[in-house]
């Protein structure tokens, strides 16, 4: 077998290594969909600068070349040799281990014992002491410490020379290979991290997790923090044989070798001369700037391997051209990680697992290592790319990339498919945001065009003589309507013949991008071998163990006994989970409640305000006032509710932590659903609804008199609150996530230099030598991921999704703030993860999980809110009446609305006699104009509704009632259009299924022929 040389070419040479060049001439290649990991796993396409160290091929007998046995034969002479020779530090520390747990076990007879122990001049702790040594060490040579990003580190006086000396003669051997990837002998990859403290009195399980560990088959190696003298690392090391016997434990699916035989079915389609013209004319097309350059990403072209479960009995199936880098280094985390998960540290069903031991404080973090630095000092276009992380630095998370499309198999082979499908799903989002803009944009400009030109507009500004009632009854007098001309020019912006259109598009909007959703997510599970996965069986989560471990139960899909929760048990804590989550609506209720009654007082005292200017502008100085004051208390509460989502959650005792994460999702999109829309929700549908009329104003506790709308209506105050609510609360959000991660790191940067100045100082030196440090300390100072993964990234999301759906028709401009804001979030993830968070353990998923079903909730929603935002808080139902039946076009043949709106202020205002309770004389100003349809004081039954006001109700719940069945009628037509999987990946994947079962049986067939020619036997070309 050829082995691979790191360089694209010579990867395209290997793909025909057992054929024939007659047989490539007479047959063509399949080309297959693409597959993001097929045979990228074996490093045909790593970096330019890794490549060097990764495909060093392995021989079959890929063993250690010293064995710990070898090492223990020389116990005797270690414990005649002197002190000095024994001072190194991790031996000192692993000593030390020894003989806290002998303390635990044995009480201290004398002095003298404690003594020797300490200083291991025992035999029998020299002996152990050195065992575990060179078990955990068992091919370490020197301290590997080479070429990184510019992170460096004033050492301690007492230590610099000997780290000095590591680099020295490191750097005179493998000056090349990046630090803190390799243990110590150049060798071995660091799949996975663990970290804890020397002090920590949980020496025992910690030593026998470990020694499981290694029982397991993974290799150990320790190494002391440069930054913290307390910290301690252990690095974890993936032999070959491990990786595979827990790669077919765990059913990974790899590259599988195919032969090159088979023919494109697609080449003699009917249709492939089409195909051929249309990829002819796109080339004569100019180039797509969004695209990013194939050339730049070599991780990300095509190619002809399919995927299969690996099997150790089929080895010789798969295409293994370097044991190196045959499993990914994310593949290589998950089975290091799920090994971690299964390995016990005490005797018990339930005493095993990573989890468990960073609960109880034995571990202080578990995480693989990133792939060096994500910063180089050459460029990257004439040097390539250092690493992969470096790689996604420079064509994902740079903010110079913003108009491209992301590298989405790059990060999903980097951090994992659940990642990946998180910044998919982000992406399709932010990609389907751009038509529901434009068209947002579209209906605000037409309102904007035709804002002089209005005819409602006109009358309000040109009504000088029309006289409104005053908005108080203490220190207000009345107001001319024409005051009102640039707030009624505003409302037209947002209010206009484009709004009911408008609504209508983005509910048929949300069905189309959840719709296509399923069927980008059907490619992508395609793409990235998720079809035929299904995730394993959980493990209990410790709470609930602990919990219910005296009750017991046979599990129906492993057959084995495991703690079980009652019924009634359950049933009980789900109602108490319940009764919080009321009591904490209604402490939002409460809240908003206090700001309508904060208006109140705000109107009053801005209308009778002394600055004439703020007089004026009363409404819009009352709703930004609430505003302001609403979102202070939205954030407030937010800190508050995490907190009693998190202890209702462990209320509940979930029995698995994919259960714990839907359940605190879904208190969370509750809560802060609730928090967010409450206030907009009061606007919306009960603002100036209840006010009552002059003369007989509703007050609240007698007092205060309820609040009510412009002449113009309420739908501008509705738009004020989403506008200010939502650009505040996405500048803050963005502040928190990639601001608050800076000024950690830079602090926690800040302490480390000011604890070793302070050491220097104390020492007397005064010179100044940097080193380097390595991998595995630059990660642990950085900040592990959320503890609560992906929850917040997906609620920030789905919150600014209801934002732009639920009240849309009185903000059409929600759909292009959330579209910049998306732009700017996706590198602010990036660049998150890429450079200011620990590497996450590379999870796999399926889907996007509860919050697909919450989305489809928040789309039912929507197209309900704005069925009553258009024909309760607009004024188009009214203006819709008059102008077909009140109006001036009733009895003509043209509708022109300006024509047929003519007299519209006239008729939406009714009459109040002011002479008694203002004692007015003048007959000119004895009347005053209010907003409703009652008669007048001179009619029959003063102040009684009008015709004209049954007339508006029963049009508006009309409108409602066609409305809803009209839309939710388009969106399950629309649905069942949409097949949530496209025909063309359903036949590929009955394609691959077909010449899958060719492929192995052709596989098996040669190596049953091999196996005969080699043992001197007969053989047949048919199926033996």
């Amino acid at each position: 077998m050829v082995h691979h040389s790191g360089s694209i070419q010579s990867f395209k040479q290997q793909k025909g290594m057992h054929t024939s060049i007659s047989e490539i001439l007479k047959e063509k290649t399949l080309k297959p969909s693409r597959r993001s990991l097929p045979c990228l796993a074996q490093s045909q396409t790593h970096p330019q600068n890794i490549n060097h160290f990764l495909s060093m091929p392995l021989t079959p007998d890929d063993k250690p070349q010293t064995h710990p046995q070898d090492h223990l034969q020389s116990v005797p002479q270690l414990q005649v040799q002197d002190q000095a020779q024994l001072a190194d530090p991790w031996l000192q520390h692993q000593a030390q281990d020894h003989c806290q747990i002998q303390a635990q076990h044995t009480q201290p007879l004398t002095h003298s014992h404690s003594t020797s122990c300490t200083l291991i001049s025992s035999k029998t702790g020299l002996a152990e002491a050195v065992k575990d040594h060179y078990e955990e060490e068992a091919e370490a040579s020197t301290y590997e410490a080479g070429r990184t990003d510019e992170s460096f580190l004033i050492q301690k006086p007492a230590t610099r020379a000997k780290l000095e000396a590591r680099v020295d003669s490191l750097q005179g051997t493998n000056p090349g290979q990046p630090s803190g990837l390799l243990f110590r002998d150049g060798k071995k990859r660091i799949d996975y991290i663990l970290v804890y403290k020397k002090s920590s009195p949980l020496v025992e399980k910690r030593v026998t997790f470990e020694r499981n560990l290694r029982a397991e088959g993974l290799m150990l190696e320790k190494e002391p923090s440069l930054t913290n003298t307390d910290i301690m690392f252990v690095k974890i090391h993936a032999p070959w044989d491990t990786l595979c016997k827990y790669a077919e434990q765990m059913n990974i699916r790899m590259p599988f070798r195919k032969k090159s035989y088979f023919t494109d079915w697609k080449s003699k389609a009917m249709g492939s001369r089409f195909h051929l013209r249309c990829r002819q004319i796109k080339s004569w097309l100019p180039r797509n700037p969004m695209k990013l350059d194939k050339e730049a990403l070599p991780d990300l072209e095509e190619t002809d391997c399919y995927t299969a479960p690996f099997s150790r009995a089929r080895m010789h199936h798969f295409t293994i051209n370097n044991r190196h880098t045959f499993f990914s280094n994310s593949t290589r985390s998950r089975i290091v990680h799920h090994v971690l998960q299964r390995t016990k540290y005490e005797d018990g069903k339930s005493k095993m697992g990573i989890n468990r031991l960073l609960g109880n404080g034995t571990y202080e973090a578990a995480f693989p290592p990133h792939e060096g630095g994500y910063k180089s000092r050459h460029p990257i276009k004439t040097h390539g790319a250092q690493n992969h992380r470096h790689l996604l630095y420079e064509r994902w998370a740079r903010w110079g990339m913003w108009y491209k499309y992301q590298p989405l198999d790059l990060i999903r082979r980097y951090f994992g498919e659940k990642i990946g499908l998180y910044f998919a799903w982000l992406g399709w989002y932010t990609g389907m945001l751009i038509p529901a803009a434009l068209v947002g944009l579209l209906v605000f400009l037409y309102g904007f065009l035709t804002m002089d030109t209005s005819q409602v507009s006109k009358e309000i500004c040109e009504a000088n003589t029309t006289i409104m009632c005053p908005m108080c009854e203490e220190n207000c007098n009345p107001w001319k309507l024409s005051d009102s001309c640039v707030y009624a020019k505003v409302t037209h912006l947002f209010d206009n013949g484009g709004t009911v259109f408008f609504a209508i598009f983005m509910a048929i909007w949300a069905t189309v991008f959840l719709e296509f959703w399923k069927r980008r997510r059907a490619e992508l599970t395609y793409d990235w071998d998720l079809i035929d996965w299904e995730e394993e069986e959980e493990n209990l989560r410790p709470q609930f163990e602990a919990k219910y471990s005296r009750l017991e139960r046979v599990n129906p899909i492993s057959g084995k006994p495991e703690p079980f929760q009652p019924f009634t048990d359950k049933l009980s804590r789900l109602m108490v989970s319940v009764s919080g989550i009321f009591f904490m609506i209604s402490l939002v209720l409460t809240a908003v409640f206090a700001v309508v009654v904060f208006r109140l007082i705000a109107m009053e005292k801005f209308a009778s305000f002394d600055w004439e200017f703020v007089k004026k502008n009363w409404q819009f100085a009352t709703s930004g006032t609430g505003v302001c004051i609403n979102f202070m208390i939205i954030m407030s509460l937010n800190v508050v509710y995490e907190k009693v989502a998190y202890l209702l959650t462990n209320l509940e005792h979930p029995r698995t932590e994919s259960e714990w994460e839907n359940s605190f999702a879904l208190k969370m999109f509750l809560f802060q659903f609730v928090n967010l829309n409450s206030s907009t929700f009061y606007i919306a549908f009960f603002l100036g609804r209840f006010a009552g009329r002059p003369g007989k104003y509703n007050k609240l506790f007698n007092r205060w008199r309820l609040e009510e709308c412009h002449p113009s209506g309420c739908l501008i105050d509705l738009c004020l609150q989403m506008g200010v609510i939502m650009v505040l609360k996405q500048i803050w959000n963005n502040f928190m996530e990639l601001g608050y991660p800076l000024l950690q790191n830079w602090w926690s940067r800040r302490k480390i230099k000011q604890t070793e100045r302070e050491e220097r100082t104390r020492g007397g030196q005064n010179v100044e030598n940097k080193v380097q440090l390595p991998q595995w300390d630059k990660d642990w100072n950085l900040q592990p991921m959320n503890a609560h993964g992906l929850v917040d990234e997906y609620l920030e999301m789905v919150l600014q999704f209801g934002f732009t759906t639920i009240f849309v028709a009185a903000f059409p401009l929600a759909p292009l703030l959330a579209l910049l804001n998306n732009i700017i979030e996706i590198r602010l993830d990036a660049y998150k993860f890429v450079t200011q968070w620990r590497r996450p353990m590379p999870a796999r998923a399926t889907d996007i999980g509860i919050w697909y079903g919450i989305l489809e909730g928040i789309g039912v929603l929507a197209v309900i809110t704005n069925a009553f935002v258009i024909a309760i808080t607009s004024d188009y139902i009214p203006r819709f009446v008059y102008a077909f039946r009140y109006g001036p076009c009733v009895d003509k043949e043209y509708h022109h609305e300006n024509r047929c709106l003519q007299g519209y202020m006239n008729s939406s205002l009714s009459v109040f006699d002011m002479g008694v309770r203002w004692n007015v004389s003048e007959e000119q100003s004895r009347y005053c104009r209010y907003r409703d349809y009652r008669a007048s004081p001179w009619s029959p039954v003063p102040y009684d509704f009008t015709l004209q006001f049954w007339h508006v109700l029963a049009a508006r719940l009309a409108f409602i009632i066609v409305f809803e069945h009209l839309v939710f009628g388009i969106k399950s037509f629309i649905a069942y259009l949409i097949p949530d999987m496209p025909k063309s990946l359903c036949d590929r994947m009955r394609r691959e299924k077909y010449l899958m079962q060719e492929m192995m049986y052709e596989a098996e067939l040669e190596h049953l022929q091999k196996e005969r020619k080699k043992n001197g036997r007969r053989y047949h070309h048919e199926w033996p």
